[in-house]
Order: structure tokens, then C-alpha cells, then sequence
């Protein structure tokens, strides 16, 4: 089980009890945005990076259709792994081992990370 997958169930558990339909869709949402809030914070890094460095890979808008085609994957491919019978198996492994996480904590990580991201970015 990976951090990913105890950050979706620490979403989850936390809204199951007041919204029992829609707990699913927020942790999917959830999950989705922060990895995409990570992919942004490398991403926006290595492009600093490479510039300081006078290294002319890709363009700008390449760069930026690139991150919405892989913010695209990573959303399909939480959606595929946390629908159905996996996310069933993973519950029944995460409610075994009882990680505690702070939810409110957890729902920061992505706003931090996109933050960083546009700090790091404005500094390019």
C-alpha cells in the first residue's frame, strides 16, 4: 500500500460519514489534484532548472501541454485504481493497519505544493 493510497483512504474515511455517496469522488478529486500538485512542483523545477543552466529542451507551451496530458493520465488512471473491487481489497488493508493522518493537514498538501510551485516558477 503505497502513501497515495493511505493519503485516498484517510480522505475517505474522514468524509464517509457525511457524505456517504460522494466520499469516493472527493478522495479521487483529492488524490488526483495532489499528485497533479506534485507533477506541477517538479516540473515547474526542472524547467528553472534546465534555463539556469542555458539547456533549451522543449518551448514553454510544449512544456505546459505536456502537464495537462500527463495532470489527464494521472486523473484516469486514480479513477481506474480507486473504482471497483482494488479500492475494496485497499480498504480492507488500510482499515487493518490504522493509520492516523490529519485530514486537515492532508487537504493543505496540495494548496502548499501549488504554491511552491508558483513561488519557484515566479523566480524563473
Amino acid at each position: 500500500m503505497t502513501t497515495f493510497d493511505q493519503f485516498f483512504f484517510a480522505i475517505f474515511s474522514a468524509f464517509k460519514p457525511k457524505f456517504k455517496q460522494k466520499a469516493n469522488n472527493i478522495a479521487l478529486i483529492y488524490i488526483s489534484l495532489l499528485q497533479i500538485a506534485l507533477l506541477f512542483v517538479v516540473g515547474v523545477f526542472f524547467v528553472t532548472f534546465l534555463s539556469k543552466m542555458h539547456v533549451k529542451t522543449m518551448s514553454t507551451s510544449n512544456m505546459w501541454t505536456l502537464f495537462i496530458i500527463f495532470s489527464i493520465v494521472l486523473h484516469l488512471k486514480n479513477w481506474m485504481k480507486y473504482n471497483g473491487k482494488s479500492r475494496k481489497v485497499l480498504n480492507a488493508k488500510f482499515n487493518k493497519s490504522k493509520n492516523t493522518y490529519s485530514v486537515s493537514i492532508l487537504l493543505l498538501l496540495p494548496v502548499i505544493c501549488t504554491v511552491l510551485g508558483i513561488i519557484i516558477l515566479k523566480a524563473f
